[in-house]
């Protein structure tokens, strides 16, 4: 799924932000005068290319069907055609646990993982999105269960030493969906292409930020290997370890069994 990658310091830095200069929940230290500010981003500098190997798709014609009927029942937001692609019982919702109330059907806590009701419509986008995404993966700790997107194939010790050379994160980074993605001087599709990017994990700016209105193209502000600065457009690169849906297929065909992250407690 195409989801916009913001790291999770520029939301920890905007909530932190939001607070009062000064205030405290009962039990901390106060914050100094001014409020916190959090330290500045590492400096952008060149690093070495880390290679990823696209997650594979799920070709099962069943799946592939499901997920057309799944991105048809979005585009009309009909919450009870979603219900009955949905495991009435026994849904999970993980985060650092599982977080669904088994007294309610699936639908409710999906409902609820994913902001289903926003007036944006921004639950129904993660549905669409979803439905378009061709990758999953078995869990290893619940056979039969498949997690979409998959993650891409990335050498742990390559990993790991981009992140010490760096000083960053596994948050900063993200990877690209296809070879020769272009990297532009400006935000705008328009503007000069300074760099192109191959299958490789790439470092996102903590200062990509959705655009003012929908009518506006989306772009993240990378940091490209070879030490540069520029725009991309966010449908190119995907998160690493975001949320992911889950599906399970029973005697009546494939159901939503569970979702892995959502919106906060």
């Amino acid at each position: 799924m195409r989801r916009l990658l913001i790291t999770a310091a520029v939301m920890l830095a905007a909530a932190i932000l939001a607070a009062p200069a000064g205030f405290a929940q009962p039990g901390q230290v106060p914050l100094p005068p001014g409020g916190f500010k959090p330290p500045p981003p590492p400096p952008i500098k060149p690093y070495k290319p880390v290679m990823v190997t696209p997650p594979a798709s799920l070709n099962d014609p069943s799946f592939i069907a499901f997920r057309k009927q799944l991105g048809d029942v979005a585009a009309h937001k009909d919450r009870a055609a979603l219900a009955k692609l949905v495991l009435a019982q026994n849904f999970f919702w993980v985060q650092d646990k599982d977080l669904a109330d088994k007294r309610k059907p699936g639908i409710d806590n999906l409902a609820k993982a994913i902001d289903l009701d926003a007036k944006d419509g921004s639950g129904w986008d993660t549905i669409a999105g979803y439905a378009g995404e061709a990758s999953a993966a078995e869990m290893p700790q619940q056979k039969g269960v498949f997690c979409a997107p998959a993650d891409p194939a990335v050498a742990p010790a390559d990993f790991q030493a981009l992140g010490k050379a760096t000083g960053t994160d596994p948050s900063d980074w993200g990877y690209t969906i296809k070879d020769g993605i272009e990297v532009h001087a400006a935000v705008q599709p328009n503007s000069p292409v300074i760099d192109k990017l191959g299958m490789i994990l790439v470092r996102v700016l903590p200062d990509s930020t959705p655009p003012a209105s929908p009518n506006e193209p989306a772009f993240l502000h990378i940091a490209t290997p070879s030490g540069k600065a520029g725009f991309v457009d966010v449908q190119s690169l995907l998160p690493l370890g975001g949320d992911q849906m889950c599906y399970a297929k029973d005697a009546s065909g494939w159901k939503i069994a569970g979702y892995l992250g959502g919106t906060s407690q």
